[in-house]
């Protein structure tokens, strides 16, 4: 299955519209859509989140932002983000009590954590999420990556109790085994 990133600096460096971007999740069959924007205001980015929920029925995760999490259908969130929601949005005492008051307050949207190596996908096995996303797989040209695990992700895969996007370099006809989704950026353009 193929998790599509709908990261909005890469659809202007593809020079691609929300429109566009749709139109290739549909041709391709994408089960979920994760909109990542580091550039617009949260105006900009809550009319194009509803936009990509207006014109399909796949479910949309935002990346981070706990201020879009009330339209969106999921959040996603990186190692460094998830210790500054921790500490210093949601004043926590633990990560595992993130997920818990995310889930508590928001049942049924999708929540999913970005993990590198065995002691984060461990870790995250004690969160209430729903999936983790595991990498880099390969080298990517549109994310500083210090860890490259290459054939090593279907191993390290396989201690998750949760479902795995590969992500970092992956492509759209990758086959990688003990992986549920090939999490797709840039790639969904070449």
């Amino acid at each position: 299955m193929i998790y599509a990133l709908c990261d909005y600096q890469t659809l202007q460096k593809f020079d691609k519209t929300l429109s566009e971007f749709i139109q290739i999740c549909n041709n391709l069959h994408v089960a979920l859509i994760q909109y990542r924007d580091k550039i617009n205001n949260i105006d900009i980015q809550k009319q194009n989140i509803l936009f990509l929920k207006q014109n399909t029925k796949i479910p949309i995760i935002i990346n981070d932002n706990l201020d879009l999490l009330k339209i969106a259908d999921g959040l996603h969130i990186g190692q460094d983000d998830l210790e500054n929601i921790r500490s210093n949005i949601l004043k926590l005492n633990s990560k595992e009590m993130v997920f818990k008051f995310l889930k508590k307050l928001y049942p049924t949207k999708i929540i999913g954590l970005s993990t590198h190596n065995e002691f984060e996908i461990l870790e995250a096995n004690s969160f209430d999420i729903d999936y983790i996303g595991l990498g880099a797989y390969r080298t990517t040209n549109t994310k500083d990556v210090s860890t490259i695990l290459g054939e090593k992700i279907s191993y390290l895969a396989q201690m998750s109790k949760h479902k795995v996007g590969a992500i970092g370099g992956v492509k759209i006809k990758d086959k990688i085994p003990n992986i549920s989704y090939n999490v797709i950026g840039s790639g969904l353009f070449t």
